[in-house]
C-alpha cells in the first residue's frame, strides 16, 4: 500500500475556494481504480492548514492518478491559491494487526 500525506495553507481570501477544490479532488480521487482512501482534513490546531491523507493500492494506481488531467489541473490551481504547506510525502506502508 502507498500512503501519502501533505498539506496546503489557506488565507482569508482563498479559504473557501481552496477548501472546495480540495474536497472535490478527494471525492473524485476516491472513485479512481486503486484508491483505498483519499481525504482532506482541517487541522484542529491550525484551521488555515488543510491536510491530505491518501491510501493507494500500489504505485501503478498512484502513477495513473497523477497522470490524469484533473489531478494536474487541481495541483495547478491549489498551488496558485495556497499560502504554502507541507510537501507531499509518499510512503510504502504495510498494515499491521495490533494485538489487543
Amino acid at each position: 500500500m502507498i500512503l501519502i500525506t501533505g498539506s496546503v495553507r489557506t488565507t482569508p481570501d482563498t479559504a473557501a475556494r481552496l477548501t472546495a477544490i480540495c474536497i472535490e479532488h478527494s471525492a473524485r480521487s476516491r472513485a479512481e481504480p486503486g484508491c483505498l482512501g483519499h481525504n482532506v482534513h482541517t487541522d484542529c490546531e491550525d484551521p488555515a492548514r488543510l491536510v491530505f491523507v491518501e491510501y493507494w493500492q500500489d504505485m501503478d494506481a498512484l502513477k495513473a492518478h497523477f497522470a490524469l488531467k484533473e489531478s494536474r489541473d487541481f495541483v495547478r490551481e491549489a498551488r496558485s491559491l495556497s499560502a504554502g504547506g507541507d510537501p507531499m510525502r509518499i510512503f510504502a506502508a504495510e498494515e499491521v494487526n495490533f494485538p489487543g
